[in-house]
């Protein structure tokens, strides 16, 4: 269980973002640890004076050791909507990683089909027609390598159990630090090297386009061997496509 205090990214009337630091479960798990949703309740309680019961809307989760964005909602008209823009794949996802290797494309598209083991805890590649079998989609874009490991953009396109982890490891590519999946050793904390770098949707309630960011994350392993960089030190988030050839491209804002 991290201790590091609440990061607080976004905030208005109906929606709050907060930067998840890894180790901290978003709801309620076997370990009986504080969560995030029980933070956010203490943290909005105390700076508006609220009494009783605060509602929070956990709208989206990360994986207890995946740091980075998650947004809550403060109503329950937000949190409708944006649960429904989650599930029809309206939010804009975008990741960083730290995986094993060198890659032998600089970007591309991984799909595979995967299936939760709940006895296990865990998900796994599997056919199109096993029991429990979902589509997964992501596209990713190296930005560095250096020392045998490689600095990964991951638009996330899909919404699976652990998704990116498995697609990765998948591949011969698995994230630092993530034991469950194939990395040969852990992390500080139990963290892994897998953070969610960037959201970006339609507010819920108002006319505009919401994106944010947020910086790496405390004992971020890049560049290797070396402190963390600041935020300062990488490009803002990227958003990218694959067009009909299968090259990544630059993809056009939707608010012009």
């Amino acid at each position: 269980m991290t201790e590091a205090p609440l990061e607080i990214l976004y905030a208005d009337n109906h929606l709050l973002a907060v930067n998840k630091p890894a180790g901290l479960p978003c709801q309620p798990d076997a370990s009986g640890d504080p969560t995030l949703v029980e933070a956010v309740q203490t943290y909005l309680k105390e700076k508006y004076q609220k009494p009783g019961n605060v509602f929070v809307g956990l709208v989206h989760r990360l994986d207890r050791p995946v740091a980075g964005v998650v947004v809550l909602a403060r109503t329950s008209k937000a949190a409708a909507r944006l649960s429904a823009a989650f599930r029809e794949g309206r939010i804009e996802k975008v990741y960083r990683a730290v995986v094993v290797g060198c890659l032998e494309n600089e970007g591309g598209r991984l799909a595979h089909w995967l299936r939760k083991v709940s006895r296990r805890r865990r998900s796994e590649v599997t056919g199109p027609n096993a029991p429990g079998a979902r589509r997964a989609l992501l596209d990713y874009r190296v930005l560095e390598t250096m020392e045998g490991t490689s600095l990964l953009e991951v638009a996330l396109l899909t919404g699976r159990s652990h998704q990116i982890r498995v697609q990765l490891a998948a591949v011969g590519h698995p994230i630092l630090g993530d034991l469950k999946y194939g990395a040969g050793a852990p992390l500080p904390g139990g963290a892994i090297a897998l953070y969610a770098r960037c959201l970006r949707f339609d507010h819920p309630t108002r006319d505009q386009v919401v994106e944010i960011v947020a910086p790496d994350p405390r004992g971020w392993p890049w560049p290797p061997g070396k402190p963390a960089r600041g935020q300062d030190d990488f490009s803002s988030a990227l958003r990218f496509e694959t067009g009909e050839d299968g090259a990544l491209q630059p993809k056009k804002r939707s608010d012009g």
